[in-house]
């Protein structure tokens, strides 16, 4: 028996909502009403064999409030004339939203649609389009509207969020809602406004023209003769923003770069060299540094999928980079170091010299072993020592091999 239950009939009606079409019909009149559901009902030959049981499914369905049945008549020759439901409709949209019990949740959205409509109607498009996200955020509704007439008043102000200074907001409410806001925003801020080469909740700040956080480089100089700033002596530790990075006049000729913070801290002195603590993908504040293109470029990152890619990535800026301790001679001396790589990358590399992009594929198609890696802050001291010994003593410029 694969009758239409009265579940079954609220459930067609509940997707309409869950797609967001009733919503959109309390504003737009976009359903055709009345609406026809689907019906699985019995016929004349369930009449023969099980009448009591269509006696009770009519009772049942028939009892679905807010549903009007349309009626067949049958006429069997043992039980006489009979009607059963042949089409169940709904007539209206205020009967649809009292058969899933969502009446006071399109009136809020009514609602938010009338607030809209009075202050910034050329948003009216976006609550068409999701009427669901913006019923979730009916309560917060009236304070994203606001931000979005603070940044039309204001376009690009090149002030810090902390400063944006709007009644009942504060910044983390506008940082919570990034991904919102900056939907809104396009809908409503002119071209010249936006810049659309940032893209993505990450550079919201630089995308409509608020002021970011500087980036910070945080280097060690490595040669005692270099002064660095007033008060310092040795090899101190410094974090300067990347503007000022990029500003150096110093005689580097040697810069190491390593991802690893006791790495960083216990590099060898070298003369004419400077060793920066790394940032992962994040090579673009580094990238503004002209200066560093004249000077012999280290790498040292993780021996596994990542670390490679991080190289890669930062060979986009520097082609001349060199990798530091990322060799299979490393990782093999360090077989009992070895650990397993969570998610490892898969995709191909094109700026890994030969032997970069050999041992890349060894473990990338887990030809060592599955997931190997080896993280660089178990690389033996005595070893790296060696390693770092060499490029210390090579030449003032090196090229990567390949």
């Amino acid at each position: 028996m694969n009758w239409a239950t009265p579940a079954e009939l609220r459930a067609q009606v509940q997707r309409l909502w869950d797609r967001g079409e009733l919503l959109r019909d309390s504003v737009s009149d976009s359903i055709a009403w009345p609406l026809r559901l689907t019906l699985k009902a019995p016929g004349s030959a369930d009449l023969a064999s099980r009448f009591e049981a269509v006696r009770d499914w009519v009772r049942a369905i028939v009892a679905t409030p807010h549903v009007r049945f349309e009626w067949r008549e049958w006429t069997h020759r043992v039980q006489g004339r009979q009607q059963l439901p042949a089409a169940a409709c709904v007539d209206t949209l205020d009967d649809a939203l009292a058969l899933i019990g969502k009446t006071r949740p399109t009136e809020e959205f009514r609602a938010l649609w009338r607030l809209t409509t009075d202050e910034q109607a050329s948003l009216l498009p976006w609550l068409a389009r999701r009427p669901l996200q913006a019923l979730a955020m009916a309560d917060r509704w009236r304070r994203l509207l606001a931000v979005v007439a603070w940044l039309q008043a204001h376009p690009r102000p090149g002030v810090y969020l902390r400063q944006v200074d709007i009644p009942g907001i504060d910044t983390k409410f506008i940082e919570t809602h990034r991904g919102i806001l900056a939907e809104l925003f396009d809908l409503v801020m002119p071209e010249g406004a936006i810049d659309r080469s940032a893209t993505g909740t990450a550079q919201f700040i630089r995308r409509y023209g608020f002021r970011d956080k500087p980036v910070r480089i945080r280097l060690r100089l490595l040669d005692a003769d270099i002064p660095a700033l007033p008060g310092c002596s040795g090899a101190p530790d410094i974090t300067l923003d990347a503007a000022s990075f990029a500003a150096l006049r110093l005689p580097i000729e040697r810069v190491f770069i390593t991802e690893n913070e006791t790495n960083f801290l216990a590099f060898p002195a070298s003369a004419r060299a400077m060793v920066v603590f790394g940032s992962g993908y994040g090579w673009e504040a580094l990238a503004r540094a002209t200066w560093l293109h004249a000077c012999d470029m280290r790498y040292w990152g993780d021996i596994d999928t990542h670390g490679f890619a991080i190289l890669d990535q930062l060979r986009s800026h520097f082609p001349h980079v060199v990798s530091l301790l990322m060799d299979r001679a490393t990782l093999f001396a360090h077989r009992d170091h070895w650990g397993d790589e969570p998610i490892p990358a898969r995709h191909a590399l094109v700026r890994l010299s030969p032997e970069e992009s050999a041992l890349y594929d060894e473990i990338r198609f887990d030809r060592i072993r599955p997931n190997v890696r080896l993280e660089q802050e178990y690389v033996g001291y005595a070893w790296a020592s060696e390693h770092m010994a060499r490029a210390l003593d090579g030449p003032g410029r090196a090229r990567r091999s390949g």
